[in-house]
């Protein structure tokens, strides 16, 4: 699906980089996996998404910023990173779900990078043909950019097709937990692996959380269905309860749809034992994830619909009930 966007927004002539806009709202300009920034130094909420190079203006993919004060009026898009050469990746084959987190003074970058030319496993030994997919960081001064790598290599081991990673901080250890994918296992996993202090790099081995058909909804689905394409898990974030329960929201297809979905850990640690909930979201929205507003609420933000271009960021306010989230109404 994401595919389809990109050969779509390739299609358009590469012109310079898209003039930047004010006075924007959410439905006016494309989003697929959004995630907000609310910068407490400059009161400045940040909306970061992926860009091909028609909007960069380079031939080359890379990630833009919305800017916003009210989460209402939007302006932009300002490019805050651009894949460069010499990495692993192939800078035209597109950057998918950024992240910037703010951590220990400076600011990180958490993309996913694509290098289509590089296949890490083909059949007899796999079922379809794997190419290169991982989540790398890069580090800012600046919510703005420009982010820089710091090495040449994705977080997860270079065999593994990965994607969405996402940093979770667990008794000041740094932890990059992402999606290892459907397309390498035909059940998709949730993973997740110690990172150095400074986030470059891994300091530990990969550890298994979960797999998608560990939720009761989608594994009822396959009772008639076996499409591989339906073990999707997508779009990690991790969220602790006012009460110390930890949840993650995440993302897969139930009855055609994409879901925003739950996940909580019995042992209120990362390495769980992690057990499914019902999903948040039915309505073709997903991967999301979660910040809190200026004014103290609690807030959802996942594009809809899912099939770019046609994406939109969208916002929800959050309840937390101690136990557990809840929808609490739309923005």
């Amino acid at each position: 699906m994401r595919s389809e966007w990109l050969a779509i927004l390739l299609a358009v002539p590469l012109w310079a980089q898209t003039p930047v806009k004010t006075g924007l709202k959410l439905a006016d300009f494309h989003a697929h996996d959004p995630c907000i920034l609310a910068d407490r130094e400059n009161r400045t909420y940040y909306l970061y998404t992926a860009a091909p190079p028609a909007v960069i203006g380079q031939n080359r993919s890379g990630v833009v910023a919305y800017k916003s004060k009210d989460l209402d009026s939007w302006e932009g898009p300002h490019v805050v990173f651009t894949v460069p050469d010499g990495l692993w990746a192939n800078p035209t084959h597109g950057v998918w779900a950024p992240e910037v987190h703010l951590y220990r003074g400076k600011y990180y970058l958490f993309a996913t990078l694509l290098n289509n030319d590089t296949v890490i496993e083909k059949p007899p030994e796999s079922w379809r043909t794997v190419t290169r997919r991982g989540t790398q960081t890069f580090v800012a001064d600046s919510p703005d950019g420009p982010f820089k790598p710091f090495g040449n290599k994705p977080i997860a081991p270079e065999d593994f097709s990965t994607l969405d990673g996402t940093l979770y901080v667990e008794g000041d250890i740094p932890y990059m937990v992402y999606a290892h994918e459907w397309v390498q296992l035909i059940d998709g996993r949730m993973e997740a692996i110690r990172l150095k202090t400074d986030l470059s790099e891994a300091a530990g081995e990969p550890f298994y959380l979960f797999k998608a058909s560990d939720a009761p909804w989608l594994k009822d689905q396959f009772m008639v269905s076996k499409r591989p394409r339906k073990y999707v898990t997508d779009g990690p974030f991790l969220y602790r309860t006012s009460t110390g329960k930890l949840l993650m929201i995440w993302s897969s297809w139930k009855d055609e749809v994409y879901t925003e979905t739950l996940a909580y850990s019995l042992s209120g640690k990362l390495e769980g034992p992690w057990r499914q909930s019902a999903p948040l979201l039915t309505d073709d929205s997903g991967h999301g994830m979660i910040f809190t507003s200026f004014d103290g609420h609690l807030m959802l933000v996942a594009h809809h619909p899912t099939m770019s271009p046609l994406s939109r960021a969208k916002l929800w306010e959050l309840e937390d009930t101690g136990d557990t989230i809840r929808i609490k109404r739309e923005r």
